[in-house]
């Protein structure tokens, strides 16, 4: 799953990237950067 990393400021595929779910119900991925380490998060479409 790719993601904006905000610390890179650039696109890049998550690492140990997991399915969660918000406190409103809507899907999310979370992970890390590759290069940096830092938290990645990535809201997901309605379906």
């Amino acid at each position: 799953m790719e993601g904006y990393c905000v610390k890179c400021k650039s696109k890049k595929e998550m690492e140990n990237a997991t399915k969660v779910t918000m406190k409103n119900g809507r899907a999310a991925m979370k992970g890390k950067c590759p290069t940096c380490g830092t938290g990645m998060f990535r809201i997901l479409g309605k379906a």
